[in-house]
């Protein structure tokens, strides 16, 4: 086999495997051989945790939306910390502080996970809740992910993050949330789901791994280190996050680029997740995150092997590099010209060229060192009026 052949062979392989055999496999088995788990009436003591820097906009209403939340108020205390805001976002916290809320003002910016790690000292809950400023919990999220913990089959307890209609200028944000909710369903009734959503997630505090100072996804770190000790990984339907699109295609961009930046921080602060059998979920997390970090380089590879081929004239390899270069324009032009996005076949290719792009350059910013761990809130009003 020429070497040409082999890289158009491989990369394929491993884009179908990637796209299509490992999803198809994780829906197989939750269909015909689901794990369901056990949930039982439960209400423990529970500290929200909650992260916030820049954030004045949305806190007050934020604030009072959880406060108000039908989870039994003398159970619930809400813990948040700013992290180095220079707006109002301090002066509204202290003015608020009082029994059910437990405020910290942090002059510096540490990062998420220095928040929620100055949090934790102020929390007194038997259960951890972490959410984030911009979404919205429905009624009874918090019941419902102490339900599931409660049934003693689950350790963590993932929230189901659901996005409000609004506009969005970035071609990804639908398709890829649509297969990714489907993919962690189907994971978390297989077994374990790989990762949870920050937006809202939930654990006995006896449960919580220490979280590193500078981690960019705790909403990835925490969930694994639980399964590492055996802990099962679940998402709950019943709590709900609301949510809105990015409100253009330059937060949605930034937005994507620190998670993927955020993935590749975890891979090199953490090798051992690639080494096949060292960690319970090793195979779910080289499908679902690994193998998606390197879909461009599959995909270069591919045009690649399939140009070298092309060069002695064979019609079957000319028409191939053609369906290839045919769908990588078109792509490249629904990204560009939105209009033509209305064309399925058009959004999603401009939804593959989108998130590859991310992928790279969240490569590049992790490897020059960005501080992605230092994350900025969305303002509320670039986003449109909250539901």
């Amino acid at each position: 086999m020429s070497a040409a052949l082999w890289l158009l062979l491989s990369s394929v392989a491993l884009l179908a495997l990637t796209f299509f055999l490992y999803p198809l496999g994780i829906a197989l088995r939750a269909a015909h051989w689901p794990r369901p788990w056990a949930t039982r009436a439960w209400q423990p003591r529970v500290s929200v945790l909650m992260a916030v820097h820049n954030g004045d906009s949305e806190l007050e209403s934020k604030l009072d939306h959880l406060l108000q939340h039908d989870y039994p108020a003398e159970l619930m205390e809400l813990v948040v910390v700013s992290d180095g805001s220079s707006d109002g976002t301090a002066a509204i916290l202290r003015r608020r502080a009082g029994e059910r809320l437990r405020v910290r003002v942090i002059e510096s910016r540490g990062g998420k996970s220095a928040a929620l790690a100055e949090a934790l000292q102020l929390a007194s809950g038997d259960v951890l809740v972490f959410c984030d400023l911009r979404q919205r919990l429905e009624p009874g999220a918090v019941q419902a992910l102490c339900d599931a913990l409660g049934g003693g089959e689950l350790a963590v307890a993932g929230g189901s993050l659901r996005f409000r209609p609004g506009p969005s200028g970035s071609a990804s944000v639908g398709v890829y949330w649509r297969f990714e909710s489907w993919l962690r369903r189907n994971e978390a009734l297989s077994g374990s789901v790989v990762g949870v959503s920050g937006a809202l997630y939930a654990l006995r505090r006896s449960d919580l791994p220490e979280i590193p100072a500078g981690l960019v996804l705790d909403d990835l770190y925490v969930p694994l280190k639980v399964a590492e000790r055996g802990g099962r990984i679940g998402l709950v339907d019943a709590a709900i996050a609301w949510d809105l699109p990015a409100p253009s295609a330059g937060v949605e961009a930034a937005r994507k680029r620190r998670t993927l930046a955020g993935n590749w921080q975890l891979l090199a602060r953490w090798p051992a997740l690639l080494l096949p059998f060292a960690h319970p979920l090793w195979w779910r997390f080289l499908c679902h995150k690994v193998l998606r970090l390197l879909i461009p380089f599959f995909l270069l590879g591919a045009l690649v092997g399939n140009s070298l081929l092309a060069l002695d004239g064979e019609p079957a390899w000319l028409a191939l590099l053609a369906c290839q270069l045919a769908g990588h324009l078109a792509g490249l032009a629904a990204l560009t010209m939105p209009a033509l996005r209305r064309l399925l076949p058009l959004r999603l290719a401009a939804a593959v060229w989108e998130l590859n792009l991310y992928a790279v350059l969240g490569l590049w910013d992790h490897l020059r060192g960005s501080r992605s761990h230092l994350w900025q809130t969305t303002p509320l009003g670039a986003a449109g009026e909250r539901p």
